[in-house]
């Protein structure tokens, strides 16, 4: 079913109802802390007009950013909307590259940081309900669309969710994959992904009681069309059998060069071995490492990282003999023609 969606996307790329964006808006946005939730802090990209000063976005000494027009007056269509979520200890800024490819082809996109999992926010309480992660873009989505002013801009019929990492199975959770936290527990056992069961403390997947049955509860939104799994980890959390039941069209990265325990034939490979084969596509980049997903990294940025945290460079390095920029390219043209086929 993918392939037949990819081969009509192509067919009528010509007729493409998707916009393209002259400039790229950009506004910090916070979803509140409520009753059933904690405050977020997210970044919003989308279609705008080409009024105000351009400015680079979500730079920092080792990793380049985005150009993008402060608090531009967004344009006058109504979009669909991508959110993101990043991986354990990173942030809104790791993905902003894909989001500027996006919002240049069309779509409004949103990026939060998830409290306990990102660089800015290490509370143990809050990473140990991982839980949360997926609803943190439940309630994104649902802020963005009672928003007065970017709310008529996105169609909520046409949504969808990319995830790095961490940020992997956030997203495969919102479309209906489901934790079996025994099932787990005995894969760590036979010390199957031994990157993702260090972390199993810390993210609560021992949990019991109450937050034993959250976390295993289901958590899917059914606004979710589409879902983008950029080289994941904690997959083999998800039962078979919940996997089996998705009916949501999933797009799933590997990256061919495992630098550290989440080897993509255990990870990613897992995912897409127990989806239904009509509902996803699976592409291993055989010169990507895991961090080849995030944004570009600066020169001397290697060098730099290492002096503050060693052994964290990696972040910084790609495999083969192409460079960060060339596998953004194949990844972010990859995306672009699953989204525009399955949100039409």
């Amino acid at each position: 079913m993918i392939k037949v969606l990819y081969s009509a996307a192509l067919l009528f790329a010509g007729f493409t109802t998707l916009a393209h964006a002259d400039a790229v808006g950009v506004r910090d946005f916070t979803v509140p802390q409520s009753e059933n939730g904690r405050a977020l802090k997210t970044v919003v990209w989308y279609p705008a007009e080409t009024n105000g000063k351009v400015e680079i976005v979500g730079e920092n000494p080792a990793f380049l950013g985005i150009s993008a027009i402060r608090n531009a007056l967004p344009d006058a269509t109504a979009h669909p909307l991508v959110v993101l979520s990043h991986g354990y200890s990173g942030s809104w800024r790791n993905l902003s590259w894909l989001a500027g490819e996006l919002v240049t082809k069309g779509y409004v996109v949103a990026a939060t940081d998830h409290p306990g999992t990102t660089t800015f926010d290490r509370s143990r309480t809050e990473a140990a309900k991982l839980w949360e992660r997926p609803r943190d873009l439940s309630r994104l989505i649902d802020a963005l669309l009672a928003d007065k002013e970017l709310g008529p801009r996105i169609d909520g019929k046409r949504i969808a969710a990319i995830g790095h990492s961490l940020g992997g199975w956030t997203v495969a959770a919102l479309a209906g994959a489901r934790v079996d936290a025994a099932q787990f527990a005995a894969d760590c056992e036979a010390k199957t992904s031994p990157r993702a069961c260090a972390l199993s403390h810390e993210l609560g997947l021992d949990s019991t009681g109450e937050a034993r049955k959250t976390l295993e509860g289901d958590l899917r939104d059914p606004r979710i069309g589409a879902v983008v799994s950029l080289d994941l980890g904690l997959a083999r959390s998800f039962s078979p059998e919940s996997l089996a039941a998705v009916t949501v069209p999933m797009l799933i990265f590997g990256a061919g060069i495992d630098v550290g325990g989440l080897p993509a034939d255990l990870e990613s490979g897992y995912l897409a071995a127990k989806l239904p084969m009509a509902i996803r596509e699976y592409v291993v980049v055989a010169d990507a490492m895991h961090f080849s997903f995030l944004q570009l990294c600066k020169p001397g940025a290697v060098k730099l990282i290492e002096e503050r945290s060693p052994g964290d460079g990696v972040a910084c390095k790609d495999g083969g003999t192409r460079g960060r920029a060339a596998i953004h390219r194949e990844v972010a043209d990859r995306i672009a023609t699953f989204l525009g086929a399955t949100l039409p």
